[in-house]
């Protein structure tokens, strides 16, 4: 069985050290792990409204990260972000993790090897995110989408869109880690 699969549980992310951080990764390298710089601004972060840790690495823009909470500890995932031309900002996209809707350049898609022998054969699975990793704070409302200054209305409580956040991003992991 996949490592924190079963029953979605919403976890609120925990402030998590350095040393947290880099054990907790599946999809990479010792290496790789070693070489990620986490982010600027990680003495600053807004633990209490995390419900993933996740950060463009700023040592390697094309490569981002995510630290989700799980029953067994933190679980981490390297992504790829794919490198694009320019998108038009009079299109839309909505990220699938949050479902807020930004301009095309505020959505981008990242791309996750698989974990194991799938993933050191190049085999991987893709989301499409919000390009900044912000969802949580989408969802409470303490970022706003460049998209017509606002986040779309919902009948859904800010608990019931943190635990379609949380599902929907652990849904992904879980494809991940499978197999």
């Amino acid at each position: 069985m996949p490592r924190g699969s079963g029953p979605c549980t919403v976890h609120r992310v925990e402030a998590l050290t350095d040393r947290q951080i880099r054990a907790s990764f599946v999809n990479c390298t010792k290496g790789e792990v070693a070489r990620l710089k986490l982010p600027l601004d990680f003495a600053e972060l807004p633990w209490e409204d995390l419900d993933f840790l996740g950060w463009v690495d700023p040592g390697a823009p094309l490569r981002a990260h995510l630290v989700l909470p799980r029953e067994d500890g933190p679980l981490g995932v390297t992504l790829r972000v794919p490198a694009t031309g320019r998108t038009s900002a009079v299109k839309s996209s909505m990220c699938q993790v949050c479902l807020t809707g930004h301009a095309s350049s505020g959505v981008t898609l990242l791309v996750a090897p698989l974990a194991g022998s799938r993933g050191r054969e190049g085999n991987t699975v893709g989301i499409y995110l919000c390009a900044d990793l912000a969802c949580s704070l989408y969802v409470r409302g303490r970022r706003q989408p460049k998209l017509r200054g606002r986040r779309h209305e919902e009948s859904l409580t800010v608990e019931e869109q943190v635990a379609r956040l949380t599902g929907n991003l652990n849904a992904f992991v879980d494809r991940v880690t499978a197999g």
